[in-house]
């Protein structure tokens, strides 16, 4: 076991629960990490480092690209504090393995002695850590046919197996979850303006009465394991295909959530887009139409869990320095205009497999 900077290499896995710790390591959980702890926690597993870091763009974790002495790369991801267990990291892991295993590009963690899931000590703070293997690529260029296929037949394929069994620890889809408690949350702890509030709460549970009715009328939807954010950004095009990364929010739930993010731009856009995506996608997957019921909800339910997300990460000091337009009247109005959008939204036809 190595120890060298500052900061420890554990062998044991960390507890679930890490309420022990003092209240300003739960508060500011990363200000004890810098570049020598994260050095530190990379030589720790026995790979010697060039000393070179750099932060990558990310927010819910902190993400690094840490040089190797033997002049590769690796990517190491320090999970936050508190917000999965070991059980719901590790199921993660197993998808991406189990996919890569079957030639689906995907990215998993590097397996270091044995493990992908690690831990280190940074002062009185522990960290759980993986390193992946660095990955180069551009973002997809949604707008052309041809790639709308190729990323449909991968996730058909993704959730084909994503099929086969369900996550037993990670969370699920859920309107409580993501709409009930964000706004709970965010009326509890006085984020919106007053003046603002009487609109905010009144908007809200409209909406979230329209969208529970909505998901009422699809109870027979069936449940995958899913990446749960497949959005653009997680998304490498390199050579002709897409490799996904970041299954970070891999969650249970219905197929339309890995898709509905793909599509962009305006109702016939969109519907053609979706078009070519599913008919991709079903050479490898069956993909039940009732749930393209679900895409306007689910956008309702991202916008309000975005803004509790941002909430309820305010005192990390990073986000203030990313999103300093968060947190004002300007933000909190267009935040309900935008509400008001997606209660319109939900009363559009939905779009179609067939086309027009």
């Amino acid at each position: 076991m190595n120890k060298s900077r500052s900061g420890n290499v554990l062998e044991q896995p960390v507890n679930d629960s890490l309420s022990d710790l003092s209240g300003a390591a739960e508060r500011h959980p990363y200000d004890v990490l810098g570049p020598d702890q994260v050095l530190d926690a990379v030589e720790g597993l026995g790979l010697p480092t060039s000393a070179r870091v750099f932060a990558l763009n990310s927010y819910e974790n902190r993400v690094y690209q840490i040089g190797l002495e033997d002049g590769s790369f690796v990517i190491a991801k320090f999970y936050r504090p508190e917000r999965w267990s070991d059980a719901q990291i590790l199921e993660e892991h197993a998808f991406t393995q189990e996919l890569e295993s079957l030639e689906i590009p995907v990215v998993p963690p590097m397996v270091v002695n044995g493990k992908t899931l690690h831990t280190c000590l940074c002062g009185a703070q522990i960290f759980r850590f993986s390193l992946f293997p660095r990955l180069a690529g551009r973002p997809p260029e949604l707008d052309n046919p041809d790639n709308l296929q190729v990323m449909g037949r991968f996730l058909g394929r993704v959730h084909r197996v994503g099929s086969q069994a369900m996550f037993k620890h990670r969370i699920e889809l859920s309107v409580e979850q993501w709409a009930v408690q964000s706004r709970a949350f965010l009326l509890e702890r006085h984020f919106i303006p007053s003046a603002l509030v009487p609109a905010y709460e009144s908007l809200t549970l409209d909406l979230i009465e329209r969208v529970i009715k909505i998901f009422s009328n699809c109870e027979s939807l069936q449940q995958l394991r899913l990446h749960g954010d497949c959005h653009p950004g997680n998304v490498l095009w390199r050579g002709d295909q897409p490799w996904f990364v970041d299954f970070d929010d891999a969650i249970n739930g219905p197929a339309i959530q890995d898709l509905w993010m793909m599509l962009s731009g305006d109702r016939d856009q969109r519907q053609s887009q979706l078009l070519e995506i599913i008919e991709a996608y079903e050479e490898f997957f069956e993909f039940d139409a009732t749930e393209l019921a679900l895409i306007e909800p689910l956008r309702t339910l991202r916008i309000m869990h975005h803004s509790a997300w941002l909430a309820k990460r305010w005192t990390d000091p990073a986000f203030p320095r990313s999103f300093p337009w968060f947190n004002t009247e300007r933000y909190w109005a267009e935040h309900i205009l935008k509400l008001r959008e997606q209660m319109a939204a939900l009363d559009e036809p939905t779009l179609r497999l067939i086309p027009y």
